[in-house]
């Protein structure tokens, strides 16, 4: 029985009575507005508006108040808003500071791990504690200006007098000191938290230019941004962004060449969104962008600042977001996904053969498959008869039609692409292996697919690898997959259509005002100067006419004045330090 038993309990669940049993308990939305209302019209008496206060937050109630001349109050209102003494990481130090024998009681609040603890106790406290104590010669009138012009030795200290202020200003790495008496309360930047340091791009890589790239941090960011452009007419507006999370967040543009009207648009944008939490500039594009579900994108994501900085030298305008180590930069046109950082570093006759090699790489990935299957399905008279022959042999024992092949065999490509990507760097290569043989030589060995169609998507992969935007690529192997439905239903004329009804929507399609072909759709001046075919760096005199800057000559006509005179001194004064 005993036998029986146990094999009962192992077979037939059966509920048993655990103590301390946890169990998840729904929680209903609190309608927090509702309450307010029922409170402030005195029909505060059925239990549920009465459930419903209890459980509202009255924190966000105390940051559109003032700081009192009364240290009690500021000290309860401070502790209700971070929740002292339960949370851990608040430091919360009460003292007194001495002026002219007269004591004054205060406190001081910041975040643990975000602010720089020396500072704090040799600039702000010590100060406080030790040298207000000191014989003072002079009358002192106001002590609330004393305190900030004798006592405080810190350059980036304010006076703030609402608790909103206060609490951002700790949030981002601040300290705030309440005196009492005193009906505001000093705010000083002492922010330092751990961050990554600047290091080597690792999606835009070049062998000849920079080799900085962004990080997590906005200061350091725009830092690097000034430290390429030392332009006085740089300007960068701060905000926030995030209900919750209050991401700061940066609009950078050069004051006298950027449109005003699109500088407006941008901030706009950037202030109307609404959200509780947002960490990377991913997110933040796709709030931004004007159209969600085309697939081409139409905001420049990149991660070198000396792209963006000679994009904002151009005209265009840049967003950089706090935990972001890429920044956004607007408008964007085709011709800048088709463009590689190394572009402007080598000259001219170089790049022009590499971008013809890219143009033909975009034209292979968009459509070799698509061509395959129209030109093997619909139209063999355009193959030589040997190649055809020959590639009817090789499809002889393979029991599938072509479109399902090639269907099987991006699916299969993209599964490994994909899966090289999440796993481990260790074993990333591994993938590469083991998709190539079973993939490859395995396949075609099972005549599951023939050897011609691997050379067709491995050339369509190669062609998708010279894709320089990661966004873009996306864009091209999403509609890949449309060409060969269209290749194989109608051949060329299908493929045909589908570069129409792509043309139109791309035509019709714009990146904050400004047409996504734009220099060729509409056609504008100076299209060719560095799209396409780009024209030696000494004949490139003016920024792109699509953005409509203030300032549209970018160099004289004569840039290299050598050439005009032979007086070094004539061509060399503005150089001169």
């Amino acid at each position: 029985m005993g036998i029986v038993k146990r094999l009962r309990k192992y077979i037939i669940y059966e509920k048993k009575s655990i103590k301390n049993d946890f169990e998840l308990k729904e929680t209903k939305s609190v309608n927090c507005g509702k309450a307010k209302n029922a409170s402030s019209m005195d029909r505060f008496d059925s239990e549920e508006l009465k459930d419903y206060f209890e459980k509202c937050p009255d924190k966000d109630e105390y940051l559109e108040e003032h700081v009192s001349d009364e240290i009690d109050n500021n000290k309860r209102i401070m502790k209700k808003i971070y929740n002292i003494p339960e949370n851990s990481d608040i430091i919360y130090r009460e003292f007194n500071i001495s002026v002219q024998d007269e004591n004054y009681q205060a406190f001081i609040v910041f975040i643990d791990g975000m602010t720089d603890s020396s500072i704090i106790s040799n600039n702000i406290l010590k100060p406080l504690m030790i040298l207000s104590n000191f014989d003072i010669k002079q009358e002192v009138k106001d002590a609330g200006e004393f305190i900030f012009n004798r006592l405080i030795p810190f350059n980036q200290l304010k006076k703030v007098n609402n608790f909103k202020d206060i609490v951002s200003n700790i949030n981002f790495g601040g300290c705030a000191i309440f005196v009492n008496g005193l009906e505001y309360a000093y705010t000083a930047d002492t922010k330092k938290w751990e961050h990554r340091a600047v290091g080597e791009p690792n999606s835009e890589t070049v062998i000849r230019g920079p080799q900085e790239a962004f990080n997590e941090q906005i200061r350091a960011n725009t830092a690097l941004l000034r430290k390429i452009l030392k332009d006085k007419d740089l300007t960068i507006k701060g905000l926030t962004i995030g209900k919750r999370s209050n991401t700061p967040c940066a609009v950078m543009y050069i004051r006298d060449i950027a449109n005003e009207s699109l500088v407006q648009e941008v901030l706009k944008r950037v202030k109307s969104i609404k959200v509780d939490y947002i960490f990377d500039s991913g997110e933040l594009e796709q709030l931004l962008e004007d159209s969600t579900f085309l697939t081409a994108p139409q905001i420049f994501a990149t991660e070198r600042p000396d792209t963006v900085a000679r994009m904002l030298a151009q005209g265009n305008i840049a967003v950089i977001l706090d935990g972001s180590p890429y920044v956004l930069v607007m408008p964007a046109t085709i011709t800048e996904f088709l463009s590689t950082p190394e572009d402007i570093n080598i000259r001219f006759p170089y790049v022009n053969f590499i971008r013809m090699i890219r143009i033909i790489g975009v034209i292979i990935a968009l459509l070799l498959p698509g061509l395959y299957i129209a030109v093997t399905n619909y139209h063999q008279e355009m193959i030589p008869t040997n190649l055809l022959f020959a590639i009817e042999a090789s499809r002889e024992i393979v029991p599938f039609p072509t479109v399902i092949e090639i269907i099987v065999m991006e699916f299969s490509f993209e599964l490994i692409r994909e899966a090289g990507i999440r796993v481990p760097g260790a074993i990333g290569s591994t993938i590469g292996i083991v998709g190539g043989l079973i993939l490859g030589q395995a396949a075609v060995t099972a005549n599951l697919v023939s050897p011609i169609l691997i050379i067709v998507v491995a050339i369509t992969a190669l062609g998708s690898f010279s894709i320089p935007s990661f966004s873009m690529s996306f864009s091209i192997r999403i509609i890949r997959f449309a060409y060969i439905i269209l290749g194989s239903i109608a051949g060329f004329f299908g493929i045909g259509l589908g570069l129409l009804l792509n043309s139109l929507l791309l035509a019709s399609s714009k990146s904050f005002g400004v047409p996504f072909l734009t220099p060729f759709g509409p056609i504008t001046n100076g299209k060719y100067s560095d799209k396409i075919m780009r024209k030696p760096m000494w004949k490139q005199e003016k920024r792109p006419d699509y953005l409509n800057t203030k300032d549209i000559i970018k160099q004289p006509e004569v840039s290299r004045g050598w050439t005009h005179s032979d007086k070094g001194e004539e061509g060399g004064e503005d150089n001169e330090k």
